[in-house]
This record gives C-alpha cells, structure tokens and sequence, in this order.
C-alpha cells in the first residue's frame, strides 16, 4: 500500500476533529477582515458571507453574532449538522449546504468569502476552477479571508491536497487583488487529533479591487 493510502490526512475522524476543536475562538484571519470592513463603515445591514468549510461552525458563528447573512458549506454532511444544532446559531441568517469543492456553486454579490484551513483540500485538479468561483461571486470590494498550505508542509506528500510555493501564492492574488494581511508560519508542532506534523501555512486576508 502506498504511503498516501495510509495517511490519517486522507481518512480523516472528522468527528473526532469538531470535538477536538469545539469551542475554539474564531481565526484571527476572520476578525481581520471584520475590523477592516467596520473601519470603511462600507457594509449594509445584514451584510453576506460565504464560510467554505465550515466545518461545526467556529467562524459562521462569529459572523451571525454579528448580524451577517451566512452561507454556510462543508463536504461533510456531520458539519452541517452540528452547525444547524447549535444553540448559538440565527438559523434565520443562515443557509447551509453539503457540497465537496469539486461541484461548489457560489452565488453572486458577496462581502465575503472565509475559507479557514479548507482550500488545501480541494483537490489540485479542481483548485484553479474553485478559486476562479471564489473572485468571481465576491462584489467589488469585498474579501477573502482564509488559510493556504505551503509547499514545506509536512503533508505535502499527499497529491490530492493543494500545495503552494509563496511565489505560487502571491501570483494568485497578483491582479485583481490588495493584500492586506500576509503571514507565513512554519514551525513543528501537532494537529488536533495529536498527529505530529510539520506546519507551514499562509494566513491570508485579501480585498477584491474596486475598478477606477
């Protein structure tokens, strides 16, 4: 059996993993993007975001907090459950669907789009056509917020995750994007199910050009 086949990465407790990280704080990438939208004072009431995996709902959770609209979606159909259970979710403000990224529809005039720790997981196959999605449902202005996987990465071996070089990076965000926060973190450590990993990761928010 080949090493891929073995790998916890790809036959992932899912389960194990949202009890692991329940109760965890929203990402620093999610509140970024928050602050510089309360700094413009650009967003109507009830504004709308699109949490791409989701997962049990650490980030849709802070945004309904905060009055948005929240579209959220995850591969897996126990995520969508545990976020719809929540005792602490607006299910007035909020839309959910079990979809993987290979057949992801986005709807259109978005604020923003979060995607914390779920990018690398799209298939590479699939991921220009996904990120292609991501910039095109965003309204002028908007924003992504989210996480990438860098080409250092301990998992890195697996070909069905996507990978990038920071060179690789920066080239996706070159055109039509301003860059407002990018971090690059390596650094040994473990996951949430204790595996030992490398980590090398990008943390990134970034605002759609608004056309002259």
């Amino acid at each position: 059996m080949k090493q891929e086949e073995k790998s916890p990465v790809l036959h992932r407790d899912w389960a194990a993993y949202y009890q692991a990280v329940a109760g965890r704080a929203p990402r620093p990438t999610l509140l970024a993007a928050l602050t510089k939208f309360e700094i413009e004072e650009s967003l109507t009431s009830h504004p709308f975001a699109i949490d791409i995996g989701c997962g049990d709902g650490r980030d849709t959770v802070e945004l309904l907090r905060r009055g948005w609209r929240v579209l959220g979606i995850d591969g897996e159909a126990e995520a969508i459950n545990r976020l719809r259970n929540r005792l602490d979710v607006d299910l007035k403000l909020l839309e959910t669907r079990i979809q993987r990224f290979e057949f992801v529809t986005l709807p259109e005039s978005v604020d923003l789009v979060n995607a914390s720790f779920s990018l690398p997981f799209c298939p590479p196959a699939n991921f220009s056509q996904l990120w292609q999605k991501i910039g095109n449902c965003l309204r002028e202005g908007g924003r992504f917020c989210g996480h990438f996987f860098g080409d250092r990465d301990s998992w890195s071996i697996q070909t069905s995750l996507t990978f990038l070089t920071r060179q690789q990076l920066t080239a996706l965000f070159q055109n039509d994007w301003e860059i407002e926060v990018f971090e690059e973190e390596e650094h040994l450590g473990i996951t949430p199910l204790g595996e030992d990993r490398y980590w090398h990761i990008f943390h990134i928010v970034a605002r759609l050009r608004v056309d002259s």
